[in-house]
């Protein structure tokens, strides 16, 4: 089993690059997917607490039989919990549903600025941070005005910023802004929900390395150093997208794939996001 590279964040704790993404998976499936990706080598487990199935991950990290260091576990703050007070009462919520006793990244959701004043939120954040409870903080889906505004009035700078990454959404203006302030950037939707997989561009290159355009795709964000993590919940594709270290696309390969660029989401546009 190929060991999984990891990323050092900017408090030093390191994330492995390779997750699992549990984004869409129903409740009563997500025990036994987590599981058979566990299983498959992945340490590293995405959720959410608008996803609703924080409970049913932290049964299987439990049910794994791994030791809890061994296993990265990101939850995020739903959009209704803004305020100081309510985003540490909502943090309390997701522990008792995840049954561990500590979470190591926990993110911001989304800026949804007409919610709250988000700086206000991050002091909580930056709370349960201090007291030990999240081993890093972050923020999800955040544009470079909201990372600047953020910063100018906390302590704490962002260890990730989760956002909407694929080839035809490479986001490299918010990324550039990240790696400047040494924030991690984080893609969701890698594949662009599968928009990608039938480029021909992609295809091409799938042919030539004798890979998957879903192995090409993500070895692509792999290799521009995007801590990602596809979602799947059929037993091979979780080990396809594992299967990720034993080839490397040429310098070329990775500025064809990076041209394809198009500013196309599959998801909201974060300033015009209101929860």
């Amino acid at each position: 089993m190929s060991a999984v590279p990891t990323v050092t964040l900017n408090n030093a704790v390191e994330i492995p690059q390779l997750g699992f993404g549990t984004f869409q998976i129903p409740p009563e499936e997500t025990r036994g997917t987590t599981l058979a990706a566990l299983e498959a080598g992945y340490r590293h487990i995405d959720t959410a607490q608008m996803y609703g199935n924080e409970k049913e991950v932290g049964q299987a990290v439990r049910d794994s039989g791994l030791d809890r260091a061994d296993v990265f576990v990101t939850s995020k703050l739903n959009n209704d919990a803004h305020a100081h007070d309510d985003a540490l009462r909502a943090f309390d919520v997701t522990m008792e549903k995840l049954g561990l006793d500590h979470l190591d990244l926990f993110l911001i959701h989304w800026p949804v600025p007409d919610k709250g004043d988000f700086t206000q939120t991050w002091k909580a954040l930056e709370q349960i941070y201090r007291d030990g409870r999240a081993r890093a903080i972050g923020v999800s889906n955040f544009q470079p005005h909201h990372l600047r505004r953020l910063m100018e009035n906390s302590e704490v700078v962002p260890a990730v910023n989760q956002i909407e990454v694929h080839p035809y959404l490479t986001q490299d203006d918010v990324r550039a802004f990240g790696a400047e302030h040494d924030i991690a950037t984080e893609a969701w939707s890698p594949i662009a929900q599968g928009k990608v997989l039938d480029d021909p561009t992609i295809g091409r290159i799938a042919d030539r390395v004798g890979r998957t355009p879903a192995q090409v795709t993500l070895r692509w964000h792999l290799q521009r150093g995007d801590i990602v993590f596809p979602k799947s919940s059929t037993p091979q594709r979780i080990k396809e997208n594992f299967d990720l270290f034993g080839f490397e696309l040429s310098e070329g390969d990775m500025g064809e794939i990076s041209a394809l660029d198009r500013n196309e989401r599959t998801g909201p546009d974060p300033d015009r996001f209101t929860g």
